[in-house]
């Protein structure tokens, strides 16, 4: 019963962690803030040719793609789903947990805004909030 109780915990626990992981923070190479406030983060990605990231978590977002893009997300469970934009294009995406790769021979970049409270775990679980939103400094 002991063991039990310990493996279900520890699943959570992990389920939770997963759940949290903040793109900016597990793979800054392809992710960057460039400007934050209460209700939004604005981040810069860049991917190279044939690049691939590793799992994390965004909330409800909106992507502006500046590139063409050909990727593939893969999901907690195993599945995979082909992606591809043209510049240009604009695309509402729910909260959620993915590992993207680009599977392309060019780079790919994207300005993905990311809606706080809706679907961030930061916001849910009561998490801090920065101000008002300020260009990043290059």
């Amino acid at each position: 019963m002991r063991r039990s109780w310990f493996i279900a915990v520890a699943v959570c626990l992990f389920g939770v962690s997963l759940w949290a992981q903040d793109p900016v923070k597990v793979d800054p190479k392809h992710y960057k803030v460039e400007s934050e406030n209460a209700e939004v983060r604005v981040l810069r990605i860049h991917y190279g040719p044939h690049e691939k990231s590793v799992m994390h978590f965004h909330p409800d977002s909106v992507a502006v793609f500046l590139t063409d893009i050909d990727g593939q997300f893969t999901y907690p469970d195993g599945h995979t789903e082909k992606v591809s934009s043209k510049a240009g294009q604009t695309q509402f995406s729910p909260a959620g947990l993915h590992n993207p790769e680009n599977t392309s021979d060019k780079p790919f970049d994207v300005i993905l805004v990311e809606l706080k409270g809706h679907g961030h775990p930061a916001a849910q679980a009561g998490g801090e909030q920065k101000g008002q939103a300020s260009p990043k400094k290059k």
